[in-house]
Order: structure tokens, then C-alpha cells, then sequence
């Protein structure tokens, strides 16, 4: 299944920030399987858990602007996910790129301190590679809202486009 869809859509849901004023109900919608929800919860509660792995302590090191964002997603992370603009597309696209930095290194450091065939390695791939498919997807939704923004406005999205463009039905 394809779960990489520009779909906008009308949701009861409450905005991914608190500045969200533009929502009036338009919204894009992210779609996560199962595995990738629960890829990105076992990181996101791992890092802020403040699991630090063995093997990279100083790379796990992230700002703590990214931790709140992180700490923000996570009850989110229960299905898919409303987005009504292009900042709070943005703040998502920085909370799961933190945590599939976090993934990566804990696969690399299970794959080093037992081997590759170990079931917690593979274990920990697949969570990176959910996540990895995941921040990919957002990346691309992210770019196609800059460009349906580009496009309506005849200008390039700027930090007020970003904000305040509204996604029509």
C-alpha cells in the first residue's frame, strides 16, 4: 500500500502547534503504517528517556528546540496525523528527522556490539528503516506544499506563507 499521499481533508483534530490560527479545517494529512508509528515511538521515548548508546554518546547530543519537538510529536504518533500548515510540517519533518538520527546510531551500535544477525540488529534496522521511509515521505510532502504555495502565491513560501497559507479543499 502507498501510504504517500497529498491528501487534504477535513479533520476534528486539534493543531500540531498552538499558533495554528490558519487550520479553518483544511489540513494535510500524514499516513503511518503500524510498524512505522511504532518504530518512531520506540525512538522518540528512547531518546527523550534519555537512553544514550553506548558506542556514540557525543552524536546523540541534539538541541534542546528539537527535544520539545520530539516531546510534542509523541502523542501524536498514535495514527495519522493532521498537518494545516507549512511551519507545523516543518516542526514534524524536525521531530522525526531527530528521532531517525537516534535510530540510526542505536542500529549501528546493536550491529557493532553483537552482530549483524543478532535479533536485536535487526530488530533496530527495521526501526530505522521504517523511520528512515518515514522522514523521506514528510521531505516529499513538505516540497510539494512549498510548491502548491509557490504556485497559488506566485512566490517562493516565506516564514508569513508558511504560517498562514491555507490549503483549500
Amino acid at each position: 500500500m502507498d501510504f504517500y499521499q497529498l491528501t487534504l481533508q477535513k479533520s476534528g483534530q486539534p493543531p500540531i502547534s498552538k499558533s495554528d490560527t490558519a487550520r479553518h479545517g483544511e489540513v494535510v494529512v500524514l499516513y503511518f503504517s503500524y510498524e512505522e508509528l511504532q518504530a518512531l515511538r520506540a525512538g522518540a521515548s528512547a531518546l527523550l528517556d534519555g537512553r544514550v548508546v553506548a558506542a556514540a554518546p557525543a552524536v546523540v547530543m541534539t538541541t534542546p528546540e528539537n527535544l520539545v519537538q520530539v516531546e510534542q510529536i509523541l502523542p501524536l504518533l498514535q495514527g495519522d496525523m493532521s498537518v494545516a500548515t507549512l511551519v507545523d510540517m516543518r516542526n514534524v519533518q524536525s521531530a522525526v528527522s531527530t528521532i531517525v538520527d537516534y535510530l540510526r546510531i542505536e542500529m549501528e551500535s546493536t550491529v557493532l556490539e553483537t552482530h549483524a544477525a543478532d535479533e536485536a540488529a535487526v530488530s533496530a534496522y527495521f526501526d530505522f528503516a521504517y523511520g528512515l521511509a518515514v522522514a523521506n515521505r514528510i521531505h516529499e510532502m513538505a516540497a510539494e506544499m512549498e510548491g502548491v504555495i509557490e504556485l497559488a502565491t506566485g512566490a517562493r513560501s516565506s516564514v508569513k506563507t508558511a504560517e498562514t497559507f491555507q490549503f483549500p479543499d
